[in-house]
């Protein structure tokens, strides 16, 4: 709920400052499939992001005292609700830039993004994470780790690993 209150007081101060908010790919989603957003809790496209956006940008970077968002390393633009799939669940895409090109952390960052994002969403979704392209080094093999159940499943068994997603996703009181 607080979530869905910060994307609503982000769209209010963005229409009072006279910004527009970022356009996304509201118009390439039929009326059918946005009506399965409704049906989820969701106005459009825009608020789905938004909602997702919000979770993500209270992830604490690994190394340093910010915020993945302070280092703008998940950003608005970086998450892309796509069609849905035949079964209707909805597909969101996620891309995020590491902070340097050879990050020994971004296995971990895109293991936090998805831990946070599975935990917080509560219907089904389809989640396809992504370094930005030409943002890492090894971001073909990074990107097929983080998109791996199997590699996630075993990750997040270790107890070492998972204690510092938790710590990374948990939300500062």
């Amino acid at each position: 709920m607080a979530q869905k209150v910060l994307s609503f007081l982000r769209r209010i101060s963005e229409s009072d400052s006279g910004m527009a908010a970022p356009s996304t790919s509201r118009d390439s989603v039929p009326v059918a499939k946005e009506a399965l957003l409704c049906d989820l809790g969701y106005q459009d496209t825009n608020d789905l992001r938004d909602t997702i956006y919000d979770f993500l940008r209270t992830i604490r970077d690994p190394e340093k005292p910010q915020t993945l968002e302070d280092l703008n390393v998940v950003y608005e633009d970086g998450i892309f609700v796509q069609e849905p799939t035949e079964n209707n669940v909805q597909v969101v895409r996620v891309e995020f830039n590491p902070t340097v090109p050879h990050c020994s952390l971004a296995t971990l960052i895109g293991l936090c993004i998805r831990v946070k994002i599975e935990r917080s969403i509560q219907h089904r979704l389809k989640l396809d994470i992504f370094i930005k392209k030409g943002a890492h080094a090894t971001e073909e093999e990074i990107n097929k780790q983080i998109n791996d159940k199997e590699r996630i499943a075993a990750a997040m068994e270790n107890p070492n690993l998972r204690e510092l997603v938790e710590k990374c996703i948990s939300e500062e009181e």
